[in-house]
């Protein structure tokens, strides 16, 4: 069995300029899935929040619902490294109040969190405390209210704050930061500017690594997203089954064996 991938290792795969593979799991399934394909990084996304929850948003996930996945992946999850997202209202008040929160993720068997947004001085605070962090620059969900819905952000001279931003993450300590909706070509100066890795989606081909959520890149959506790939229809393959399954019960040529 390999050996447990760690930050240190995903960091240094920006400098040995290998692409970071990276996907989200939910449950004991996406985590074996995920360790049988090599994946280097599985997220234990909020985007939970959408794929299982069925909500238009990831704004009802809270701290409990995700401690409960984290474990479930991490019981199938022992190779790839196992980052948890803080989930909307988890940050952003009392420093002290993310780190606690932190500490429940780690406790429930992540190996490391993720936090959206300019918080220099909570992963700061939880660096130093041991807790692997990870950055999220450019369209945030958990503020898809402040920006309007579901946009690009970067575009023109906004794109330079974002650029302060994710060096302000990395001076504090972040040791990867993901690049959500943005022009490839910012994508690109970011990526080129940071020692730590990028991890892109809906970002372009530039990062040093891509994340996308499981249930897109197996077809297990209705949706259809412009920076999400599709290699199988997977939602159709499990309907034509499950009907197999109704028809055999239902003409009695259900097979069961007893012994």
């Amino acid at each position: 069995m390999a050996s447990r991938m760690t930050a240190p290792r995903i960091r240094a795969m920006k400098e040995e300029k290998t692409p970071i593979v990276c996907v989200t799991a939910y449950d004991a399934l996406g985590g074996r899935l995920a360790e049988s394909a090599n994946v280097d990084l599985v997220l234990v996304g909020d985007s939970l929040g959408n794929v299982i929850m069925g909500q238009a948003t990831t704004l009802g996930v809270t701290l409990p619902v995700m401690q409960h996945h984290v474990r479930c992946v991490a019981t199938s999850c022992k190779t790839p490294l196992l980052v948890a997202d803080m989930p909307f209202g988890s940050y952003g008040g009392q420093p002290g109040i993310a780190f606690d929160n932190a500490v429940e993720l780690m406790r429930s068997g992540a190996q490391a969190v993720k936090l959206e947004g300019w918080y220099i001085t909570e992963i700061g605070m939880m660096v130093r405390a041991g807790i692997p962090t990870m950055g999220h620059v450019g369209f945030t969900p958990q503020s898809v209210h402040v920006f309007g819905g579901h946009r690009v952000q970067g575009k023109g001279d906004d794109g330079d704050a974002i650029v302060d931003q994710a060096k302000a993450i990395q001076d504090a300590g972040a040791f990867a930061i993901v690049l959500e909706l943005m022009p490839p070509e910012l994508a690109q100066r970011i990526t080129k500017e940071l020692t730590i890795p990028t991890i892109g989606i809906g970002a372009g081909p530039h990062c040093d690594g891509q994340i996308q959520v499981f249930h897109d890149v197996l077809g297990l959506t209705p949706h259809h997203f412009k920076h999400a790939e599709r290699y199988i229809e997977g939602e159709s393959l499990f309907e034509s089954a499950l009907k197999q399954y109704c028809q055999a019960v239902r003409e009695k040529t259900f097979k069961v064996e007893v012994e």
